[in-house]
């Protein structure tokens, strides 16, 4: 089932609606796989507007797998990929992007031979300018500033994901998909990034993150979904997911 570009101007206006009445972003029996191998058997999940939803789980069970479909990078096989109401299997991920769709991958996803503001030069492909980038980045991260032409690869973990985070946020994104954000950071380092995550969702953004590490991404959720085996197994408040993956999955 495809429905690429098809009522883009449609799902444009309802992506950015605050009145919006359906669901901002949904998967509905979703499955998905990389050649014959199928991974997601039947996913459904949810993120309305305004809320931060915490995809949690163990490592295989599908997460990566999900917000890549939220990203239109992996296609849908069955069932549909939503927004704003409107199925957008097989769109691209370049016009998810122009919709409000911006994707944080798992390992930040930056040029590391490349220098800060080179980096943020090519977010302009999304069509804003490299000076409004440079005003998002510098202002909310300085240290972006006084590190804007050194190469992101000589950068601490930390101020890599600065970068990642501010090459979206320039983007004015509507949906945000951070894919284990906490990877390779100090737990300081992690707690900082996630005070910015919340930040982000009090200023409207609705974000969509996948960690393993339940503790470092609760505190800001407004619901969680615990995954295993390429399902949605059970979604709800986050303490309660927590207190499900603790006891009943890693036996603690």
């Amino acid at each position: 089932m495809t429905s690429a570009k098809i009522g883009d101007a449609k799902i444009d206006e309802g992506i950015r609606s605050p009145d919006r009445a359906e669901p901002l972003l949904e998967l509905s029996g979703v499955r998905a796989g990389y050649g014959s191998i199928e991974v997601l058997h039947g996913v459904d999940l949810v993120l309305e507007p305004g809320a931060v939803v915490a995809l949690l789980g163990p490592n295989g069970g599908g997460k990566t797998s999900t917000l890549k479909i939220c990203s239109g990078v992996l296609p849908v096989t069955r069932g549909e990929f939503r927004l704003a109401g409107q199925v957008v299997n097989g769109v691209e991920p370049s016009e998810l992007a122009r919709l409000g769709v911006c994707s944080i991958p798992e390992g930040r996803g930056i040029f590391a031979n490349l220098t800060v503001r080179e980096n943020l030069w090519i977010a302009t492909g999304t069509g804003v300018g490299l000076a409004e980038l440079e005003e998002v980045a510098y202002s909310r991260f300085p240290i972006l500033g006084e590190r804007r032409g050194q190469l992101a690869g000589s950068m601490s973990g930390g101020e890599q994901q600065m970068l990642a985070l501010s090459r979206a946020l320039g983007t004015h994104p509507t949906v945000l998909l951070l894919d284990e954000l906490s990877m390779g950071l100090a737990p300081r380092i992690v707690s900082q990034m996630y005070d910015v995550v919340g930040s982000l969702a009090a200023e409207g953004i609705s974000i969509l993150v996948a960690e393993q590490f339940a503790r470092a991404v609760l505190p800001i959720a407004t619901s969680a979904a615990l995954m295993l085996q390429g399902r949605v197994v059970k979604t709800g408040d986050p303490l309660d997911i927590e207190n499900e993956l603790s006891t009943s999955y890693l036996g603690g």
